[in-house]
C-alpha cells in the first residue's frame, strides 16, 4: 500500500514540476488521512537520499516539489556549457518568445499558449540561465512567476527588452498563430547571432 502511494506521489510530483504541491492538496489526491500521508511522503524523501537517486523531495513554504543533488551541480553545469546543447530547439525558441513578450508568466499560462506540458522545457530554459523565477503570483495556489535574464538579452545580442522584435498587430482564431508568430521572430533573431558569431570568428583568424 505505502509503495504504490509513494509511487503515485513521485508521479504527482513529476507534473506539478517547480510549482510544488501543498500536503493537503496530497492528501486529497491520495485519498489518504494524516498520518498515513505523513509516512507516504517521509518514506519517499527517505528513498530519494539514498546514493542511486538523482533528486531529492524539498518543502519550501508550505509545499513540496523536486529539487535535484547539489552533489551533483558539476554535472549539470558540464550539460549547460556543453556545446552540443547550445543550439535552442523550436520548443525552447518558442517558450522564451512566450515568456520574453508576457512577462512575468506563469508556466500554466505558458501551456495555455502552447498547448502542451512546459515544465520540462522551463526547467532547461532556467537551467540554462536564460529564465529565472521572479517570485509568485498573487493567485490560488500561488504559482510560479518566470521572466527572461540578462542572458538570454546576450544570448539574442540585445542591449535591452525594447530592442525585441515587434509584434504586428494580427487578426487569429488560432493559438498557434501566435506561437508560430514568436517562434518566426526569434529565429530570425537566433540566426542573425549565428552570422555575427560566424563572422566574428572569420575576422579573429
Amino acid at each position: 500500500m505505502i509503495n504504490e502511494l509513494k509511487a503515485v506521489l513521485e508521479g504527482i510530483l513529476f507534473v506539478v514540476g517547480d510549482e510544488g504541491i501543498s500536503f493537503d492538496e496530497i492528501m486529497f489526491v491520495l485519498g489518504t488521512p494524516k498520518d498515513i500521508t505523513n509516512d507516504v511522503i517521509n518514506e519517499l524523501k527517505s528513498d530519494l537520499e539514498a546514493e542511486n537517486r538523482g533528486l531529492l523531495l524539498s518543502k519550501f513554504n508550505s509545499g513540496y516539489r523536486f529539487i535535484t543533488k547539489p552533489s551533483h551541480h558539476n554535472y549539470y553545469q558540464r550539460l549547460v556549457e556543453n556545446p552540443k546543447s547550445s543550439k535552442l530547439s523550436q520548443a525552447a525558441l518558442e517558450t522564451l518568445a512566450i515568456i520574453a513578450y508576457n512577462q512575468p508568466i506563469t508556466r500554466m499560462r505558458i501551456e495555455q499558449i502552447r498547448g502542451v506540458n512546459a515544465d520540462s522545457m522551463v526547467r532547461k530554459l532556467v537551467a540554462k540561465a536564460l529564465v529565472k523565477d521572479v517570485g509568485r503570483e498573487e493567485s490560488i495556489g500561488r504559482p510560479v512567476l518566470y521572466s527572461i535574464t540578462d542572458e538570454f538579452l546576450d544570448y539574442f545580442g540585445l542591449a535591452t527588452l525594447e530592442e525585441l522584435p515587434p509584434l504586428k498587430e494580427f487578426d487569429t482564431e488560432s493559438i498557434q498563430d501566435e506561437v508560430d508568430l514568436y517562434y518566426t521572430k526569434f529565429t530570425e533573431s537566433e540566426d542573425k547571432t549565428d552570422e555575427n558569431s560566424d563572422q566574428s570568428n572569420q575576422v579573429s583568424e
